[in-house]
């Protein structure tokens, strides 16, 4: 290949670029332009709400109500459900590895006892004057109790 070749594909592959963008583009602004048409319809409140007298309010106040409390009691068991289904499969879970859960708890508790074991001692070690001083003034206000009794 020479150079001129080379420059005519490059030119074929960026006018190839710039179309599918222009294309994009465009698919873009018309899938915006129909979510302004399907937008929601606007709803005047004042009028829609106030435009009878005070009776006619307070039926539309409960039927909202009565809408709402109808929704919230559908998806009440919808989430009920989904709740009872999360426990089964949970149950289900420990059920099938009951016995690698055992052999982990063992180990951690094993591995967790030595660490503490060492925690222990190295506190020790570093705290051990203080420690004896407590144990000492413990023992003595023990004594002191027994004595006064």
């Amino acid at each position: 290949m020479n150079l001129d070749e080379l420059k005519k594909r490059r030119e074929e592959n960026i006018l190839k670029h710039k179309q599918k963008k222009k294309a994009y583009y465009l698919k873009k602004k018309l899938s915006t332009q129909q979510k302004t048409t399907n937008a929601p319809k606007f709803i005047d409140y004042e009028k829609e709400l106030f435009s009878g007298g005070i009776e006619d309010f307070a039926l539309k106040m409960k039927e909202i109500a009565r809408k709402q409390k109808g929704h919230i009691k559908d998806r009440e068991d919808i989430i009920l459900e989904k709740m009872l289904e999360y426990k089964r499969k949970k149950k289900d879970y420990y059920n099938n590895h009951k016995e690698q859960r055992l052999q982990y708890d063992k180990e951690y508790r094993e591995k967790k006892k030595e660490d503490l074991k060492a925690y222990r001692k190295e506190y020790y070690k570093k705290n051990r004057e203080k420690i004896l001083a407590k144990q000492k003034q413990h023992r003595e206000e023990k004594k002191e109790l027994n004595n006064g009794i």
